[in-house]
């Protein structure tokens, strides 16, 4: 139990953004998951619409501060290879 009123308040305020960041980082590797899945059954819109979608996450989760932004960028650059290389 916190003794002085504001370090309370940011105990909460720790609990909310950790729940957030946690649910938003799950979203990612989710997304992740289904973009892989996309390259590797040799599907290139599906490819492409799936690397759309996760990169519009990383980009979102860099810009509200939930990964670095250099994070996001190389993550992005890794999945554009694997578009790359989809036939």
């Amino acid at each position: 139990m916190p003794n002085i009123k504001s370090a309370g308040k940011r105990a909460k305020q720790a609990l909310v953004r950790r729940v957030r960041n946690r649910s938003t980082k799950s979203e990612i590797a989710t997304a992740r998951r289904v973009f892989v899945d996309a390259v590797e059954s040799k599907d290139k819109s599906r490819a492409m619409k799936e690397f759309s979608a996760f990169c519009s996450l990383l980009d979102k989760s860099a810009k509200r501060g939930i990964i670095k932004t250099n994070t996001a960028d190389r993550r992005k650059a890794r999945a554009s290879a694997m578009v790359a290389k989809v036939g």
